[in-house]
């Protein structure tokens, strides 16, 4: 009887950095992976040597160790190369991973078999011009964020899309965010939850004063420009990422990017919906679990 074909042959594992247990359980799965015949390295994005195999698809899967944040950071390099990323939840809530701690031993080798499906998610890009100098790009996950720095007074941000004036926002911020980012900072912002393999972009005023209060949600293909028209501090933040400061008449454009996140998915379909109810009705992070 000839073997079974095996659908992967090189994986990286990528543990948070932070969290003892990640090495330890990416330990666990390298040794089970090693006796299936598939070649695997550990270590986490600050590696250089997994960092670069990634980005030269050296690696045909990604299997990512953490929560949301460890998931967040591997779908931009990943997203990027191409290279498929399968999440194992050792962290709180879970939005993006698949498995949980105690379950990878039965489903990795439904993975490995090819017994799965492919969930491709919206990137968005995110530019950063001053006139006519582009000074920064981005790949992004979640959202792009243009909001007040450290001083506690709004922005005004002029907002375009496809290349007609919107509304010009007085708020401590907008966010411009995929369907992914509609559980994350746009949820807490008052925004509404987009399936993730939607194409829309989103956008959600933080604390908007005088201003349009209403989440919008922009046609897939569509292009929002946001003018920065402060005599203050303001920055942008992509996915979380450190601040870039913004001066008077900066502009950030956000747009679907050329690459897709391709998370891989054991659960049926449906699983989305199924699992909105348990995120939604209580917050691991506060540690009140009742």
């Amino acid at each position: 009887m000839p073997a079974e074909k095996k659908y992967f042959e090189r994986v990286a594992l990528i543990a948070h950095p932070q969290l003892d247990e990640a090495a330890h359980e990416a330990a666990q799965v390298a040794a089970y992976l090693n006796l299936q015949g598939i070649f695997s390295s550990q270590g986490d994005l600050q590696d250089e040597i997994l960092y670069t195999g990634i980005k030269n698809k050296e690696y045909d899967l990604i299997i990512a160790l953490g929560g949301d944040g460890t998931m967040l950071r591997a779908g931009h390099l990943g997203g990027q190369a191409g290279v498929p990323i399968l999440g194992i939840n050792l962290g709180r809530f879970g939005f993006l991973t698949e498995v949980n701690q105690d379950q990878w031993r039965n489903v990795l080798p439904e993975i490995i078999a090819g017994r799965f499906w492919i969930e491709r998610r919206m990137m968005l890009s995110a530019e950063h011009w001053r006139a006519e100098t582009l000074l920064g790009k981005w790949e992004v996950l979640n959202e792009i964020v243009v909001s007040r720095g450290q001083f506690v007074r709004p922005v005004h941000l002029a907002a375009e899309v496809d290349g007609r004036y919107l509304t010009t926002y007085v708020a401590d911020g907008l966010i411009a965010a995929t369907a992914t980012g509609s559980t994350a900072y746009a949820l807490a912002a008052g925004g509404p939850i987009l399936h993730p393999e939607l194409r829309n972009i989103l956008l959600v005023a933080v604390a908007p004063h005088l201003s349009v209060d209403r989440a919008i949600v922009l046609a897939e293909g569509s292009k929002v420009s946001i003018r920065v028209l402060t005599d203050h501090h303001a920055v942008l933040s992509p996915d979380g990422q450190l601040p870039v400061n913004l001066l008077d008449g900066d502009r950030v454009d956000a747009f679907a990017g050329e690459h897709s996140v391709q998370f891989i998915r054991n659960q049926d379909p449906g699983y989305f919906y199924r699992n909105l109810t348990p995120h939604m009705s209580k917050n691991p992070s506060t540690g009140n679990q009742r």
